[in-house]
């Protein structure tokens, strides 16, 4: 029998045959490190260049989908007092905002820090666990994962775009 040979960086592969656990938390963390791929290596002002008739910029996506961790896994799972979850157009368009002092460094690290934190939260309950949502009623932690797999891929697909636009760099490895 020949050895299939699989790049061991994509974490969804090698859990093609695991439960649903491991393909879910695989599939974003895959996604999660490539947005962080397509950010890292730019110097911060071409992070920050607006490419787009649109404010996004590859450091504003690594600023958006942190906030985004937040929002989902600690304001849902584990809220502290006072912690509310942000529901309006507002906040999600101010989610990208920059300011002067922002470095793509900064930015990946705490987005890192984000990750580690909602993997630390989700690590808690089995996918069947719900929690109350301010406008959707009740989400399970299974919802969580499917939505956050699909709200960081589609901004990876972004970052894929601004990277190519920036430097010409393509691809997932």
């Amino acid at each position: 029998m020949t050895e299939i040979s699989i790049d061991p960086t994509l974490g969804p592969v090698r859990a093609r045959t695991g439960g649903e656990r491991d393909v879910l938390d695989s599939f974003l963390d895959f996604h999660r490190a490539m947005v962080l791929r397509k950010a890292r290596g730019l110097a911060d002002a071409d992070a920050t260049r607006r490419l787009v008739p649109s404010a996004t910029t590859l450091a504003g996506l690594v600023r958006h989908l942190t906030l985004i961790e937040r929002n989902w896994f600690p304001y849902l799972l584990a809220p502290g007092p006072g912690e509310v979850f942000p529901t309006s157009e507002e906040d999600a368009a101010e989610s990208f905002a920059l300011t002067g002092a922002d470095t793509v460094e900064e930015l990946a690290g705490a987005y890192e820090a984000a990750c580690e934190r909602s993997r630390e939260l989700a690590a808690r309950f089995d996918l069947d666990h719900v929690v109350p949502h301010p406008q959707l009623g009740e989400v399970s932690l299974r919802w969580i994962l499917v939505h956050m797999i699909e709200e960081t891929a589609r901004h990876v697909g972004h970052a894929d775009i601004l990277r190519e636009l920036t430097d010409g760099e393509t691809g997932a490895v």
